[in-house]
């Protein structure tokens, strides 16, 4: 199992680690200002999703906000403050683009690809590059006073982090240009009914109840969670002969495992299997 007080360390300011059983628990920590991004956060998701992609003690990532929202985004006072990209002792557009690059890809990506699930906790707004990051985690549950927006047609961005392409899969082109365009608040009902959120929980009961959706993902199969993500992450841009021929493969490797053989072996014994990652 995973020394919590290590995880503990990783985590930064902005972005707080804590273990509860076999789920890591990552928390935006902002939330005088509804936990819009900082360096802190990146830093944090730098060094803390290794640790939990490497851990067999870890079967679940919870990611949830502070304060009563999930994140708000970009800080969009901090942007009103920001020296013009290529004025003098400011970065050049190209850092400034590159930069982004790599935060995208140590969030977004990272998540998308960590070879465990990765819950989306909302206790409340998530809102831009805050939306995009819930919707790079595999699923989602919402306090049912959450909701979501794009919110980059607000502040005249064009979106980052991932959001135009989870929201397209998720929901079709058609309505993602329109929430895009837009920038309307989807509520967490509206939300469940497109198939943006998988459950919905009342906000008095919620930090319990999305502990409890982690708890049960986390009891799962470690190895075969693994290659299930794979798989459908695999689906998202290949033709179905490639991903047949790989859910073969990994189908074959799963029922080598000793997983496997315990679930075979609790099944004909009508009792819970216990899964151990091997």
């Amino acid at each position: 199992m995973t020394d919590q007080a290590s995880l503990l360390e990783t985590g930064t300011e902005h972005l707080t680690a804590r273990v509860e059983g076999r789920v890591a628990v990552l928390t935006f920590n902002r939330p005088e200002a509804r936990n819009a991004l900082t360096s802190s956060m990146y830093d944090g998701f730098d060094r803390v999703l290794p640790i939990i992609a490497a851990d067999a003690g870890i079967g679940c990532l919870l990611l949830t906000g502070a304060g009563g929202a999930f994140c708000a985004g970009g800080d969009v006072k901090a942007m009103a403050t920001r020296s013009a990209p290529g004025s003098a002792g400011g970065p050049s557009v190209e850092d400034r683009i590159d930069d982004l690059r790599r935060r995208q890809e140590s969030v977004s990506l990272a998540l998308h690809e960590l070879p465990k699930p990765v819950i989306g906790a909302l206790p409340g707004a998530a809102a831009g590059a805050g939306l995009s990051i819930a919707l790079a985690c595999d699923l989602r549950i919402m306090a049912d006073n959450a909701f979501m927006t794009t919110a980059f047609a607000k502040v005249g961005f064009s979106g980052d982090f991932g959001g135009s392409w989870f929201l397209s899969q998720l929901v079709g082109t058609g309505l993602a240009r329109e929430l895009y365009f837009t920038a309307r608040r989807v509520s967490a009902d509206e939300a469940l009914g497109l198939g943006l959120t998988n459950r919905v929980a009342p906000a008095a009961e919620f930090e319990a109840a999305a502990m409890a959706f982690a708890q049960e993902i986390a009891a799962g199969a470690p190895i075969a969670h693994r290659l299930m993500k794979e798989n459908l992450n695999r689906a998202l841009h290949h033709e179905l002969k490639e991903c047949l021929a790989m859910e073969a493969v990994a189908m074959t490797r799963a029922g080598q495992t000793e997983d496997h053989k315990e679930a075979a072996k609790a099944f004909v014994e009508k009792r819970e299997p216990t899964f151990k990652g091997r």
